[in-house]
């Protein structure tokens, strides 16, 4: 079957030349007229017509090869150029342009027909062929470049999008209701391997990655990676079911780990999935909900599967994101400050600042809730330097208003996503500069994670902020992974004890004896100990009994705004006084 394109009087055919060539050759067809078709860059033939019909009267052997070799090979009629010729003439056309392909569009030919008289009744025509098969196999190659992966061979962001939205119009034409499945997941410390060993190395985990993958690939499966870690499968399931198995086979492709070089490197990747329906579904709305329940998966470190509470989490995360970028422009935001009591002596210590926010709207939003859409927004930087200024200056009006030094520190917590994207160090000189105080009054708090993802990194900012004579503390202690050996090379001064250990210390023996051991593990150290979630006597005389330095809770005061926590402060200095 062949297929044809008509357009008339096209720009791009040569009506100039034709009329020349034909001038050239007629109405002989002698050799110097053939010399001439050889010389030129294009094939073309020259066509006599009369009573008889058209007859060929000279040629080139560019024309011989594309018309009798690749043309007719593909199935092209040479005839068909008698034919198109004399109904040029019956229709008393005098240029006309043909583009010709083939059903597997392999032999792509413009054939272009000028006719000519010369002022007599023989009309004659040039037949010319441009082969355009190069052209469009590179548009072919640079397509295929395009909507693949250079790496892994996968299809690319573009190129999956573009293969499942094919898929799922399959279904539809079938006129059969599929359900389908997409899977996405993400490889875990994939920037740290970057950055230990280097990007090559990364390419080669990759690379090693899409191999594993291919192995456990069904033929009705689509993969396809969507940016440097990440990758999708997109799968027909039935009953909605399947999606966890697939996750499952997902995760078992990296259950031997993945050897690089002389490296051996445990790959661990987070799952998640979201269904679909071909009659209701847009393939790349389920694309954008299991990534959705992907961020969640990275959270929980389990598969989830995308529900309607994923998207309502989701876009009331992107709502609080704008309103806090918002709130952090206009200070709307407040710092509420909790006292830290010393156990022994029942003096106040110090407090510690908590970044609260009363929405004008939706009221007081927990921290719980914000501080994560900070940390994944970056909004995380300047609300950190907010409370770091806020904190110094509150520290300075209250000796402005005491009159005198206040034998108290302020606690500020710093994220671990802060210390990564933020100059912490100056960050804190220039609060405690700008604010007129000594950095030995504030105590700045470290989380776990912040020491376990970057100990060297960690290092070298608490030196830093040593440097500023700022005391450090490590928050939730006990709660992830702590590495004692590192934890006697770090300058800390405090440990603070996560609450889960003290809520029902009195009841769970267990809690007892971790506690303990922490007090042991920081008097050898020389460190003093923080316990948050002091809600009675009886826990906080225990911790006492214990020997814990400082307790914090609501057994002593709630957080209080900056006003009542200046009043808390000279009640109690009042009351050491009498």
């Amino acid at each position: 079957m062949k297929m044809w394109d008509i357009n008339q009087n096209s720009h791009g055919s040569p009506a100039s030349l034709t009329s020349k060539l034909v001038q050239r050759t007629a109405p002989g067809g002698d050799a110097a007229s053939h010399a001439w078709l050889n010389s030129l860059p294009i094939a073309a033939s020259i066509y006599r017509v009369d009573l008889s019909g058209a007859k060929r009267i000279a040629t080139n052997p560019l024309f011989d090869y594309l018309a009798l070799s690749r043309a007719s090979a593909a199935g092209f009629d040479t005839c068909c150029f008698n034919d198109l010729i004399l109904e040029m003439i019956a229709q008393d056309r005098e240029e006309h342009f043909y583009r010709w392909r083939s059903d597997d569009k392999v032999q792509p030919l413009d054939l272009e027909i000028s006719v000519s008289r010369f002022g007599g009744d023989e009309p004659y025509a040039l037949v010319s062929l441009v082969d355009r098969t190069a052209e469009v196999q590179g548009k072919v190659n640079l397509r295929r470049e395009m909507m693949n992966d250079s790496l892994t061979g996968f299809a690319n962001r573009i190129g999956f999008e573009e293969r499942i939205g094919e898929a799922v119009d399959n279904f539809r034409k079938s006129e059969v209701e599929r359900e389908f499945a997409l899977v996405v997941f993400d490889l875990a410390r994939f920037s740290r391997i970057n950055e230990s060993v280097g990007v090559l190395a990364g390419d080669e985990l990759i690379i090693t990655v899409a191999k594993r993958l291919i192995s456990r690939l069904r033929n009705s499966e689509i993969i396809g990676r969507l940016g440097g870690n990440e990758f999708a499968l997109f799968a027909p399931v039935e009953n909605g079911r399947g999606a966890g198995s697939i996750a499952e086979r997902i995760v078992r492709a990296f259950d031997d780990p993945c050897k690089l070089s002389n490296l051996e490197i445990k790959i661990d990747c987070a799952v998640a999935a979201a269904l679909g329906n071909s009659a209701d579904d847009d393939p790349m709305d389920v694309l954008r909900h299991a990534q959705i329940a992907l961020k969640r998966a990275k959270q929980t470190k389990k598969f989830e599967l995308f529900s309607s509470d994923n998207l309502d989490r989701a876009l009331h995360r992107f709502s609080l994101e704008t309103d806090l970028r918002r709130a952090l422009e206009r200070d709307e935001l407040e710092l509420h400050y909790q006292p830290l009591i010393d156990l022994e002596s029942g003096k106040l210590n110090g407090f510690e600042a908590l970044a609260r926010w009363n929405h004008p709207l939706l009221g007081m939003v927990s921290p719980l809730d914000f501080i994560p859409v900070a940390e994944e927004s970056g909004l995380i930087v300047p609300l950190g330097r907010w409370v770091l200024q806020k904190a110094s200056a509150t520290i300075a009006r209250w000796e402005r208003k005491c009159g005198s030094d206040l034998p108290i520190r302020v606690s500020v917590n710093l994220s671990a996503v802060q210390l990564l994207r933020d100059d912490v160090p100056s960050a804190v000189e220039h609060a405690i500069k700008a604010a007129g105080i000594d950095g030995d009054r504030l105590t700045l708090e470290l989380t776990e994670s912040a020491f376990v993802d970057d100990p060297e990194g960690a290092k070298t900012v608490m030196d830093a902020l040593k440097a500023l004579n700022t005391n450090l503390a490590m928050d939730d202690f006990g709660t992830g992974y702590s590495n004692l050996a590192y934890l006697q090379k770090l300058p800390i001064d405090v440990l603070k004890i996560d609450r889960s250990f003290v809520s029902d210390m009195l009841a769970n023996k267990d809690n007892r004896a971790i506690f303990s051991t922490i007090l042991s593990l920081a008097s050898a150290l020389g460190m003093k100990t923080t316990a948050e979630g002091i809600e009675t006597q009886a826990v906080s005389d225990e911790l006492r009994g214990l020997g814990c330095t400082n307790g914090q809770g609501y057994y002593y005061a709630r957080p209080l705004t900056a006003d009542a926590a200046y009043e808390f402060l000279s009640a109690r200095k009042a009351s050491a006084t009498n």
